[in-house]
């Protein structure tokens, strides 16, 4: 029962490759008529070659003419079937690749219109594993089934023609053992999928781990977690090692036990073409021919063998990357665009969780007047980024609504929403290029001029000037500070202008002195723009138009700065808690 499942998947994926296949169906089918012309060619040679041994009727009596035409047609054969192997070889691996280039780019542009909600639910190493290891797996397994297969199935296919072209008894005989491999591959094959699907999915989850102790080292040394994570580790890998040895063991058995039965096919033709060569219904040539045939017949299925396992761990490679894309998209884009924004946003009525059985935000009501700058304060967790990730729709609301200019964030395209606000977060993200690239990420057009403007701004010219090729210096994750990180992300706002603002935490890892020139930059921008600043450090928000105490998803006071203080409600114990001497 567990077979046929297997199967059913097995036939499934299969099913969806079929797509990606089709649309190269010139170079499959160049690449079937190749493989026809190469096997017709290889499988003419033995005849050609018994042919030639006929021509020797006795001692001194060989018809050496006729001996040497053959071998010149063997020649020819074997050097025409030559070319038509390289060029179907040719073919399949640009056929094989091209696929999966079309993959691989679909499962990127699919990432891209993933929900976070996924892509925070699923590790980073595990979803790169899928993109990268697990589509080179089945790179090689679709180039073994395309040069392999396509071969093997039509050199069973033509050596059958020849084969009852010559004998019909002893073709008879290879026919009605040939079952007897196939239901070895089977028996074998059955088990090596599940095992192969199980090592993919064990390499993702190690994938995964590597990928979070190497991006978090400093952590891992920091906290003495080295044992640990060795442990870890080593615990995976042992699974690994377990699944990926009972794999090959089961793969492994698969050819020498379809050769044993083959041996077995072979010792009968010669034994029945021998007892049947005193009545003359066979030639010592046609002998040579039959057993030429016969094991050119079962070579196909010892290769195919071996293809069926490497396809089947192929296949269970590709079912992972499907899963992937099968994954839900974002709902549907909408195509409004806000035109002239004034910045007014309006919560209605907003509910939300990411956990039906714990509520996080419960009809959440703000109307925000445009130019307004609302702080948004309280504990942690308490809603304050969730907030912010509903305004640009990060996540989906469970009920309620925001307007922005009175229209709908749903009615708008995520585009024309998000691209109407400029974003600073405490975690700060670098992409690997110059620095002219990152700042320029939200205006690639802009000038080298306008670009230095918004360094200066953000007060990171000076550093910039100091890296080795200034703008042209290339970056990665370890080439700057946090700070000078989040600098960095600060001028990329300062060089886009956009009508409203959202500041989480932006400030977070700048030392003081800095912080106060960014706070006046930061002023300056806000004049006038709509600007949402989530802020820990009450001392960066007094000058806010307005203050949200958020606790446990609502918002249990609102006011200006003295106002709360002199309330002496929550804010005010989260002010004292701050700046109370030790």
């Amino acid at each position: 029962m567990k077979a046929k499942k297997l199967s059913q998947s097995d036939i499934g994926t299969m099913k969806r490759l079929l797509p990606f296949i089709g649309r190269r169906w010139i170079a499959l089918l160049a690449s079937l008529i190749l493989a026809a012309g190469s096997v017709i060619l290889q499988l003419y040679v033995p005849i050609l070659f018994g042919d030639a041994i006929d021509t020797i009727a006795a001692a001194g009596r060989v018809d050496y003419a006729a001996m040497w035409g053959y071998l010149r047609q063997v020649l020819i054969c074997a050097g025409a079937a030559g070319l038509c192997t390289w060029g179907m070889g040719l073919l399949n691996n640009r056929m094989t690749y091209r696929i999966v280039q079309d993959i691989r780019s679909r499962a990127i542009r699919h990432i891209q219109h993933l929900p976070l909600s996924y892509l925070d639910g699923h590790s980073s190493g595990d979803i790169v594993s899928r993109v990268i290891a697990d589509t080179d797996v089945l790179s090689d397994g679709l180039l073994l089934g395309f040069t392999q297969l396509f071969s093997g199935i039509l050199t069973v296919v033509v050596t059958l023609v020849f084969m009852f072209s010559k004998n019909v008894p002893v073709s008879l005989l290879v026919v009605l053992l040939t079952p007897l491999s196939f239901l070895v591959a089977r028996f074998l094959s059955s088990r090596s999928f599940r095992l192969f699907r199980q090592q993919s999915e064990i390499r993702g989850r190690q994938t995964a781990l590597i990928d979070e102790m190497i991006g978090g080292q400093k952590v891992v040394k920091a906290f003495g977690y080295e044992k640990r994570a060795s442990e870890r580790f080593a615990e995976i890998n042992g699974e690994l090692v377990k699944c990926s040895q009972q794999a090959v063991f089961y793969s492994s058995l698969t050819n020498p036990s379809t050769r044993f039965v083959n041996s077995v096919i072979y010792a009968g033709v010669a034994l029945v073409g021998v007892l049947l060569i005193p009545g003359g219904s066979l030639t010592v040539g046609g002998l040579s021919v039959l057993l030429a045939y016969a094991n050119q017949y079962m070579k196909p299925f010892n290769d195919i063998s071996s293809v069926v396992t490497e396809f089947q761990n192929a296949l269970a490679c590709a079912s992972r990357i499907f899963a992937l894309l099968d994954e839900p998209e974002e709902s549907p884009d909408a195509e409004g665009t806000l035109e002239g924004v004034q910045g007014q946003v309006d919560f209605r009525d907003v509910s939300f969780c990411y956990d039906e059985s714990r509520p996080l935000i419960q009809h959440f009501t703000l109307p925000v007047e445009p130019g307004k700058r609302v702080a948004i304060v309280g504990p942690t967790g308490c809603g304050k980024t969730t907030l912010i990730n509903l305004i640009l729709r990060f996540y989906e609301l469970k009920g309620g609504s925001i307007a922005v200019d009175g229209v709908p964030t749903t009615a708008l395209s995520r585009h024309a929403l998000r691209g109407s606000f400029g974003m600073v977060l405490q975690e700060t993200w670098i992409k690997r290029g110059t620095v002219r690239e990152n700042i320029a990420f939200g205006r690639p057009e802009a000038t080298d001029e306008e670009i230095i403007r918004a360094a200066k701004a953000a007060h990171n010219w000076d550093f910039i000037q100091r890296l080795p090729q200034g703008l042209d210096t290339v970056l990665t994750e370890e080439s700057l500070s946090q700070g000078q990180r989040q600098l960095l992300c600060i001028a990329r706002v300062m060089l886009c202008l956009p009508p409203m603002l959202i500041l989480d935490e932006a400030t977070s890892s700048i030392d003081t002195r800095t912080e106060v020139q960014i706070q006046q930059a930061f002023d300056t921008l806000m004049e006038g723009r709509t600007s949402f600043v989530v802020a820990h450090r009450l001392s960066t928000i007094r000058n806010a138009d307005l203050i949200l105490v958020m606790r446990d998803g609502q918002i249990v006071e609102q006011g200006r700065h003295e106002d709360l203080l002199s309330a002496g409600g929550f804010y005010a114990k989260l002010y004292e808690s701050q700046f109370q001497p030790a």
